[in-house]
């Protein structure tokens, strides 16, 4: 879905869209591995799909290149 990449989701829809589970990008997002575009006043993690899998990438990460 062309639009996904340029809006803002949650952890759960990144997490789905990369094939992950969204504890583990919670987990690494905690740890500093990667940067959530933004954050919400309550506390929630919102992702920039595109960045997302540039920062995974970067890192070498499998499912950033899934195209998922």
């Amino acid at each position: 879905m062309a639009d996904t990449a340029h809006r803002l989701v949650g952890t759960g829809e990144a997490a789905r869209a990369l094939g992950i589970d969204r504890t583990t990008l919670a987990r690494w997002a905690a740890a500093g591995s990667v940067t959530p575009a933004s954050r919400t006043v309550g506390g929630h993690l919102r992702w920039d799909l595109d960045k997302l899998r540039a920062q995974l990438a970067e890192l070498g990460v499998g499912p950033a290149t899934d195209g998922g």
